[in-house]
C-alpha cells in the first residue's frame, strides 16, 4: 500500500507539470552521419546563466547517453532561446439568470476565474549543421515554470524537459 500511494503521488506532481513539444526537421537529412555536437557560442538562451548551465548539463548527459559526443570540430551545432509568459487562465465558473414560459426572460452570464496564473516557458532547440544543411531539426517546448522553485527543482524540470525534447532527435524513419 505504502508503494502505492507513493506512485499515486509520482504521477499527480508529474501530470501537473506536463511538458508539451513539436518537433520539425529536415526530411532529407541524414541523421547517421551526425555523432559529435557542440554549441554556438553566441548561445542568448533568454535564461539566467545558472539555468542555462543546468540546461546544457541536462542536455550534455542526455545527448551523450545517446551516443553523441561534444566536441571541439563538431558534424552540428546547437542553438537554444526561451521565452516565459503567464499561461491563461482556463478555468471559469458561469453564472446566469434567464426566463421561460409565457414570460418575457433575459439571461446574465458572468465568468469568474478560477485559481493562480501561472508561469510558463518556451524552449527552442535548434540542430544547425553549418557546412551542408543549415537547420536541419527543431524542437519547441512548452512546460510550467516556476521562478522560485528550489535548484533541485529546477535541475530535474530540466532533466524531465531534456528527455522529452530528445525523444524526436532522430526521427524515426517512415
Amino acid at each position: 500500500m505504502k508503494y502505492l500511494s507513493i506512485i499515486l503521488m509520482l504521477v499527480l506532481v508529474t501530470s501537473c507539470s506536463t511538458i508539451r513539444v513539436n518537433y520539425d526537421y529536415e526530411k532529407t537529412t541524414d541523421f547517421s552521419a551526425y555523432k559529435t555536437y557542440n554549441y554556438f557560442t553566441d548561445i542568448k538562451s533568454g535564461m539566467s546563466e545558472l539555468d542555462t548551465k543546468r540546461l546544457f548539463r541536462a542536455l550534455d548527459q542526455a545527448m551523450q547517453s545517446r551516443g553523441y559526443t561534444l566536441s571541439e570540430n563538431p558534424d552540428f551545432l546547437i542553438d537554444i532561446g526561451s521565452s516565459e509568459f503567464q499561461q491563461q487562465r482556463n478555468n471559469n465558473v458561469g453564472v446566469g439568470v434567464g426566463g421561460t414560459g409565457r414570460n418575457v426572460g433575459g439571461g446574465i452570464s458572468i465568468g469568474l476565474p478560477l485559481g493562480q496564473t501561472q508561469m510558463a516557458r518556451e524552449i527552442v532547440f535548434e540542430f544547425v549543421d553549418e557546412t551542408k544543411k543549415g537547420l536541419f531539426w527543431q524542437a519547441v517546448s512548452e512546460s510550467n515554470y516556476k521562478p522560485n522553485a528550489s535548484p533541485e527543482k529546477r535541475e530535474a524540470q530540466f532533466k524531465a524537459l531534456v528527455e522529452k525534447v530528445l525523444e524526436g532527435f532522430p526521427p524515426k524513419a517512415n
